[in-house]
């Protein structure tokens, strides 16, 4: 059931409610649209704390200058296959659309692309950024760093960011598999919503600053993520690192100013997308054959669920239903887009809506 302190919107409202908000902020149009899509995205699946929870600091920080209200994305660096976005430290979105948009293009002239983009911030759920990817037939994937929050195997300071991956993977004729996941125990955001809303975490996500196990989710935010998996977990956080950072020349993430505070310096941080035509391979029949082969033998266990399933049937329940935000946010949010309407036209009542949840990243 919705909790009694959420209120109902459709996506197309809250849409237009985030978008009103960068504008007022000083955002550019495309930015405007680039990001209060992406969230409403997350927001649409039950990933709220890649939704609209994000825009409040979002908005502080194209104010006080920490993300470039300004920014437009440009290509800076050139060669074929690959290429660099330079993203001009304005919110991550425009820049990363940019960069799929482009590399869609690539991959079908040259079989390949990898668009990298460098100077950005938090790009949200990662698996939005390849929905195009997979509606074009390509393969993608897709890796980012972020603010240090997690400490390399053994060590004790935090070096690396809980740097998610996401990956597609299209199907002839059916929604493609979508893979989605930080490296980290959990993700950073999960713990920011039980800060907000004033709840503890399990004990096993994180530390504090001193290393302590915490169940604090405040101490935890000025500590350290706990990777997955233990060493094997942290390695691959570290190959995030030099993929997503090193060949974009973006900051690392013990350089890069945090996404979660007004004040500092400026994130920095950076993204690869890799996207594959499968016809430049084995083909598209033979790999659309293959792929299938797969899921047939997957889906034997009646238990199995393919990844990215739960997040389309949610995304459509959103469609009918409506999302459940809470409503001091929306109160937050309608101050600072200046929105001085009282009503909601398209609130939904008398149905359940898919109450906000925590992302896989």
């Amino acid at each position: 059931m919705t909790a009694a302190e959420d209120i109902i919107l459709s996506p197309t409202t809250l849409h237009a409610l985030a978008r009103r908000a960068l504008l007022e902020a000083g955002a550019t149009e495309a930015t405007a649209e680039a990001t209060a899509k992406a969230l409403v995205y997350a927001d649409a699946r039950g990933l709220s704390s890649h939704g609209v929870a994000r825009l409040p600091m979002y908005l502080a920080q194209l104010r006080n200058g920490r993300v470039d209200a300004a920014a437009v994305p440009t290509i800076v660096r050139d060669k074929g296959a690959a290429f660099l976005v330079d993203a001009a430290d304005g919110l991550a979105f425009d820049a990363c659309a940019f960069a799929i948009s482009t590399g869609i293009e690539r991959a079908r002239t040259f079989g390949t692309a990898a668009a990298s983009v460098t100077r950005s911030h938090h790009f949200g759920a990662g698996a939005y950024h390849l929905e195009a990817v997979g509606r074009a037939g390509l393969v993608g994937l897709a890796f980012s760093n972020a603010p240090g929050s997690m400490p390399v195997w053994g060590g004790k300071h935090p070096l690396l960011g809980t740097n998610p991956i996401a990956a597609v993977f299209p199907r002839a004729q059916a929604e493609p598999l979508m893979i989605d996941l930080s490296l980290s125990q959990v993700a950073r955001g999960k713990i920011m919503v039980a800060a907000r809303d004033g709840k503890p975490i399990p004990e096993g996500w994180a530390t504090t600053i001193d290393g302590k196990p915490t169940t604090d989710a405040h101490a935890a935010l000025g500590g350290m993520m706990l990777p997955f998996g233990g060493a094997k977990g942290a390695v691959l956080a570290l190959m995030v690192e030099l993929l997503a950072a090193a060949l974009s020349g973006a900051q690392f993430g013990s350089e890069a100013g945090s996404f979660l505070t007004e004040e500092g310096p400026r994130s920095g941080v950076g993204h690869l997308f890799w996207l594959l035509d499968p016809d430049a391979l084995a083909g598209s029949r033979v790999y659309q054959q293959r792929i299938e082969t797969l899921i047939e033998l997957m889906l034997v266990d009646e238990d199995v669920r393919l990844p990215g399933y739960r997040r389309h049937e949610i995304a459509a329940a959103s469609e009918r239903k409506g999302i459940a935000v809470n409503r001091k946010l929306v109160d937050q949010l309608r101050s600072l887009a200046n929105d001085t309407e009282s009503n909601y036209d398209d609130s939904r009542t008398g149905n359940t809506a898919h109450p906000a949840s925590s992302p896989a990243i």
